[in-house]
């Protein structure tokens, strides 16, 4: 039978100490284990002292019959020269919190976020021009990478803690960087929010009460991207006129998450208002975005990665690939793989595949796109179906110095083998091969 078994997130300050003994009481009467989970940053010349009171405090509770572990972890690493202190610090705690839990058999960590903090991450947000996303604040409990991460006193003042604490004669560490001026939450914690709370006594509550709504709003936009996305996008691409045909705000909305899904890099709000413009005024253009590039062609945007619209790629490309079951064949030289899957028609015999060569486009390639049809000039086969050049990368696959098949196109009508022979459909993929990809081309059917 498996331990039960919760992580609480314990820097020893004020409210991390609280949730821990309210945590440590109750899972006494439930018979649940306790971790106390301690992230060393290195940054405070009080970290040591930090870390040893509450290694002390959680022996102590230990000893007085509290079901109480402790596990630390000290940083390694230290934010570079131009990186926000803060976004270091928050990222790199976050990984340290999650390796710990994983390490002592739980995959649930309690946070002592409450409403004030709440407040304050939606006050920020909205100085900072954020959108319902970022107006939403911290969610009350969120799964990430095998981790759920929960806030069971998000609705809580803070008062209550300073009750709380009070009320139990609990000491707890103060991290002095609660006061540095140059944090933008503490100016707001020390200078802003008591001003706020004196003018709209309610003002803390209210703004907590706003990011509860941000957050509906935030699922209810992304609900309405896929509904849109899934009849104007295919293939990885925007479909132009359908995407045009939507309402201003609509069009905004898919395509920040139509984005969001293509591109890495994070896409600033002024960007995509650009987009919105620029996008439906021109029938072919290119915009660098973080991470890549976005081009229009025929009627569809498609993002390309900085590896893939460069050109540039840290592996030599590879000159051969043997095909001799159905699979996926990862090709990474060429930025993509290569899935083959059974078929009883418009296949390629399987001797043919034995031994492939792969080549790039020289210029004087001749393409068969159908039975009876004239061989054409691959620029011109590409125009025909409307293949944007950034689609046109993939390698050219040979047998015996004669043309197989090509990406974006297909097999070449003059290598089709007979109906009912043995053979082979194949399909070029761009990105790198992931689980998701072996596994859909598993669930491939035998007759394509």
């Amino acid at each position: 039978m498996t331990e039960a078994r919760v992580a609480v997130a314990y820097s020893g300050g004020r409210d991390s100490t609280a949730l821990l003994h309210a945590t440590l009481r109750a899972a006494r009467l439930l018979g649940i284990d306790v971790v106390a989970l301690h992230v060393h940053h290195g940054l405070s010349p009080n970290a040591d002292a930090w870390l040893a009171h509450c290694r002390r405090r959680c022996e102590r509770w230990a000893r007085s019959g509290h079901p109480l572990r402790f596990a630390s972890e000290h940083l390694s690493t230290a934010p570079r020269k131009g990186d926000s202190v803060e976004a270091w610090a928050r990222t790199a705690r976050y990984a340290a919190l999650r390796r710990m839990a994983l390490e002592q058999r739980t995959s649930l960590i309690l946070l002592a976020h409450h409403q004030q903090d709440q407040a304050e991450t939606f006050l920020l947000q909205a100085l900072r021009g954020g959108g319902t996303s970022g107006l939403a604040g911290m969610p009350r409990v969120a799964e990430r990478e095998g981790v759920t991460w929960a806030r069971p006193w998000l609705a809580q003042p803070r008062e209550a803690i300073d009750a709380y604490l009070r009320s139990h004669r609990i000491r707890y560490v103060d991290d002095e960087s609660n006061a540095d001026a140059r944090l933008a939450r503490n100016r707001l914690r020390r200078q802003v929010v008591p001003t706020l709370k004196q003018a709209f006594p309610q003002a803390q509550l209210a703004m907590a009460t706003a990011a509860g709504w941000a957050h509906e709003a935030s699922v209810c936009l992304r609900d309405l991207a896929q509904l849109d996305l899934a009849t104007i996008a295919r293939d990885a691409s925007l479909r132009i006129e359908p995407w045009s045909a939507l309402s201003w705000e609509r069009r905004s909305n898919a395509l920040r998450h139509w984005l969001h899904e293509q591109a890495p890099g994070s896409v600033s709000a002024m960007l995509v208002k650009r987009l919105l413009v620029e996008i439906p005024a021109c029938s072919n253009g290119r915009w660098l975005i973080p991470g890549g590039e976005l081009r229009r062609y025929r009627g569809r945007l498609t993002f390309s990665d900085s590896e893939s619209s460069t050109g540039h790629r840290t592996i030599a490309p590879e000159s051969t690939v043997r095909v001799t079951e159905a699979g996926t064949y990862p090709l990474p030289g060429w930025g993509g793989f290569l899935r083959a899957t059974m078929t009883h028609q418009a296949g390629i015999a399987i001797g043919a595949l034995g031994k492939i060569a792969l080549l790039p486009r020289s210029g004087a390639e001749q393409f068969q796109a159908g039975p009876g049809r004239p061989p054409r000039a691959l620029k011109k086969q590409y125009q025909a179906v409307g293949v944007s050049p950034d689609r046109r990368s993939g390698p050219l696959l040979y047998s015996k110095g004669q043309l197989l098949f090509v990406p974006g196109l297909g097999v070449d009508a003059r290598v089709i083998a007979p109906t009912g022979d043995p053979q082979m459909a194949l399909e070029w993929c761009e990105g790198p091969l992931t689980d998701e990809s072996a596994e859909a081309a598993d669930s491939l059917p035998f007759d394509r």
